[in-house]
């Protein structure tokens, strides 16, 4: 008797198989009748570009969709790094100028002043007071007349 019964769930497992197969071919009239997303409606139904380019920009969607879906950390780090050197540019930008800076104004101090007697560290702290708006290198120029 089990036996029986068993057959028969089996067969109504067929039969809403069976049933779900034919109502298949409505649900693909049901997807013909949707209307077109906007963009599309908009892009090549009433400005008219190509259909070619159609079917290249979905395809491409697709790979972005299925790249979205795999690589998600690799993504995410990738958009870390470049938000972490944006950031940091500012920072390093500055930096570079201010050296830049310095460097220029060494090179100033010691052919426009010819100070024989001022050591390294001297010449860097008055190059750092210029770049900074100081007048220090006025002041010596007044020493030295």
């Amino acid at each position: 008797m089990e036996k029986k019964e068993s057959k028969k769930v089996n067969g109504i497992k067929n039969q809403t198989f069976e049933s779900k197969k034919l109502k298949s071919p409505t649900n693909s009239s049901d997807k013909r009748k949707r209307s077109l997303p906007w963009w599309v409606e908009l892009l090549f139904v009433q400005i008219g570009l190509p259909d070619k380019w159609l079917i290249k920009l979905l395809k491409s969607k697709k790979k972005y969709t299925e790249l979205l879906k795999n690589d998600k950390k690799l993504i995410v780090t990738f958009i870390s790094v470049i938000a972490g050197l944006t950031y940091l540019y500012p920072v390093v930008k500055y930096s570079k100028n201010r050296l830049d800076c310095e460097k220029n104004a060494q090179n100033y101090i010691t052919d426009n002043k010819k100070l024989i007697n001022i050591n390294r560290n001297q010449l860097k702290m008055l190059s750092t007071n210029f770049c900074n708006g100081g007048d220090e290198i006025y002041e010596i120029k007044n020493f030295e007349d």
